[in-house]
């Protein structure tokens, strides 16, 4: 196939995505300023000021729209809108209000992700993800900021990769908290399944909108005679989709070969459902 003849499908968007600890800068009252902070977290400097979205996204959805992407998907930082329990910020909501509307004043579909890895300090010191009672915690959070953004907000996503927190932060020992404790990371696994059910009904009451979540995801397939890797490879945490001889190895959004399991295809890491 020539590069003339390739061609997306009639309604396929261009997008990108931050996440707004990454990009916002100044957001000290996370775990994930705290976390950067503490020498032992192997974190590299402080996000500090990082490019300052917080201020400049008028110009940077300005760069999107030229550069042609038809939809953008940003975080909410749930420690700006609710900096303490119950204390909701109608400032920070505004803020994400405003994104919105720029965004689609620009052609732009706003996907609003609800939770993107950072979480406030104040849930972090009554339990964090291990706590069930944080699925209800952030439940409430995700009901106010849809309400608020209405139906300026065109797609959601409840939570930004769940099962990289649970691993990283609770297995792993790379993400806040740091902790290494399978059990752990179990329990955390069924809160996140608990919080993603209640926030998705949670947005569909308030807003209405189109509700998702995104997952990282890998499909690692063994080429012939590469099968004795595997047991290292289930170590690490990575289950192998495929052990089917000549297969390919991918990950990302690269297409895959046919499996028993299924046609060939891609993963996507982000889709919201009706």
């Amino acid at each position: 196939m020539t590069a003339a003849e390739r061609a997306f499908p009639d309604g396929f968007v261009w997008g990108t995505a931050t996440a707004a600890h990454q990009v916002e800068g100044g957001n000290w009252n996370n775990d994930w300023w705290a976390w950067e902070h503490n020498p032992g977290s192997g974190c590299a400097e402080p996000s500090g000021d990082a490019c300052d979205h917080w201020h400049r996204w008028p110009q940077d959805v300005r760069l999107l729209a030229d550069l042609g992407f038809g939809s953008y998907r940003f975080s909410l930082e749930w420690s700006r809108i609710e900096p303490q329990e119950g204390e909701f910020s109608r400032v920070a909501l505004d803020h994400y209000l405003a994104m919105c509307a720029g965004c689609r004043e620009l052609g732009i579909e706003p996907v609003v992700t609800f939770h993107h890895f950072t979480t406030p300090r104040w849930v972090a010191a009554a339990g964090g993800w291990a706590e069930p009672a944080t699925a209800d915690r952030f439940a409430r959070f995700c009901a106010r900021a849809a309400g608020h953004l209405g139906d300026a907000m065109q797609r959601a996503c409840t939570l930004n990769e769940p099962n990289v927190v649970a691993t990283a932060g609770y297995l792993d020992g790379r993400f806040p908290p740091g902790e290494r404790d399978g059990d752990r990371r179990r329990r955390v696994n069924e809160v996140f399944v608990d919080a993603h059910a209640k926030a998705t009904t949670a947005i569909k009451e308030a807003a209405g909108a189109p509700v998702g979540l995104t997952l990282a995801m890998s499909d690692d397939q063994a080429v012939d005679g590469g099968e004795a890797p595997w047991p290292s490879t289930a170590a690490a945490g990575r289950t192998p989709i495929s052990r089917r001889p000549g297969a390919t190895t991918s990950s990302g959004c690269r297409p895959t070969p046919a499996t028993a399991s299924g046609p060939r295809g891609c993963w996507t890491r982000s889709r919201a459902c009706p």
